[in-house]
């Protein structure tokens, strides 16, 4: 990869450097195993650099083409995936979910409890698939311990090792939602459905789908649903960030995100958090955004769908997003990205406009097209309250001289 001197584009290399040394003390404290940082400005690499181990046990040093679980970083790849076929008139944005995967035109919505048990709803008005882009279908994840609804996701095919993708989707479809579609804003499995809605509408497996229009194209040669045997050398340790002690230690699975065995193929690709990627790869990704939804003279996505796509389409009474007892202030979610619309109340560095999501391990990436501004940053850590991604983001933009 080409890198270039910082100053070129408007970046100060001396500033710059405090990202490496910043992230390195959280190494150095044992706080986390290690981090690969990717800058970018004006689509050119201004800084790619690795620190710490991807495996700590062993002494393995984390590298520039370390692979990563992407986990929810898959969430705007498949997003991006079904609004190729957007394009393309397979389907229409505001259309029930229903029409395509009949299943759902049978969910009801879970009101409350009455003596004889559940009380359910007709949807109305029915699951659309905007919702399923926005997170306000009314699903959700079986992550958090608040509804009865969510151990009933725990309990289910979703859960399953062998099941189908299709058998996954159908499953779904048969436990309550939470709200009426479009009434609230809750994190959730919509962006799997959308993956099997690239399934049915391009007549072909999701992650042939991907492989065939969106990673051979952009030369994002390690990202697939499954790190295989001749790369795993590459492939970081995942790591629990510990509450209590502020260290770290193997991941072994948890109620809300089990572990998953990403060494084999997987049954079912799950379009919300399925992927394995290299910095390297998403930054292919990431510059294509950046340069429209275009890259080397192949055009991925339309430069207006694009521009849809990263504008806020929730309701101002659904906001600020939450996600469990996360709040995102300032921030407005598109079609797959998060998007900020007010930069002084995110809490961190930031331009209005920017979009981009993170992953359950800690990796995250932006878009910012007013600075013409990438950040990404890739680390494997579960459940983590240290605040490095957000350090690296106000290292990023302190570092902006033009």
């Amino acid at each position: 990869m080409n890198i270039i001197a910082p100053e070129a584009l408007g970046i100060s290399s001396e500033r710059l450097s405090l990202i490496n040394r910043r992230l390195q003390a959280y190494v150095d404290k044992e706080q986390a195993a290690g981090f690969v940082t990717l800058v970018a400005r004006d689509g050119e690499v201004a800084h790619f650099e690795a620190c710490g181990w991807r495996d700590a046990e062993n002494a393995l040093p984390m590298e520039r083409d370390t692979i990563f679980r992407i986990y929810s970083m898959t969430k705007p790849i498949t997003s991006i995936a079904l609004m190729m076929l957007y394009e393309e008139g397979a389907f229409q944005l505001f259309e029930p979910v229903s029409r395509y995967i009949p299943a759902f035109g049978n969910s009801k919505v879970l009101t409350g409890f009455g003596y004889m048990g559940a009380q359910y709803a007709a949807q109305s008005p029915p699951m659309t698939i905007h919702h399923l882009l926005t997170h306000t279908a009314g699903l959700s994840y079986g992550f958090f311990f608040d509804t009865p609804i969510e151990q009933m996701y725990r309990d289910s095919i979703l859960r399953s090792e062998t099941a189908t993708l299709a058998e996954k989707i159908v499953g779904l479809a048969e436990l309550p939602l939470c709200f009426q579609p479009g009434s609230g804003w809750n994190y959730s499995y919509a962006t799997d459905v959308c993956g099997y809605l690239v399934q049915v509408l391009a007549d072909r497996p999701f992650e042939d789908f991907l492989q065939q229009r969106i990673f051979q194209p952009l030369g994002m040669v390690d990202t697939a649903f499954h790190c295989p045997a001749d790369k795993l050398d590459r492939f970081a340790k995942l790591y629990q960030h510990d509450v209590g002690s502020g260290a770290f230690h193997e991941y072994t699975g948890a109620p809300h995100i089990p572990a998953q065995d990403f060494t084999q193929p997987a049954s079912a690709p799950s379009g919300g958090g399925g992927l394995v990627a290299t910095t390297s790869d998403y930054w292919q990704f990431a510059k294509m955004l950046h340069h429209e939804g275009e890259l080397n003279g192949t055009r991925i996505i339309g430069r207006k769908t694009l521009e849809y796509m990263t504008r806020n389409h929730i309701a101002p009474d659904l906001l600020p997003l939450e996600i469990g007892l996360g709040k995102l202030p300032g921030q407005g979610f598109g079609l797959g990205f998060s998007v900020v619309m007010d930069a002084a109340q995110t809490g961190v560095l930031n331009s209005d406009g920017n979009y981009g999501w993170s992953g359950a391990a800690a990796t995250n990436f932006w878009v910012d097209p007013q600075e013409q501004l990438v950040g990404i940053i890739m680390t494997q850590l579960m459940d983590n309250m240290l605040p490095f991604q957000q350090d690296f983001r106000a290292l990023v933009y302190q570092a902006l001289d033009e």
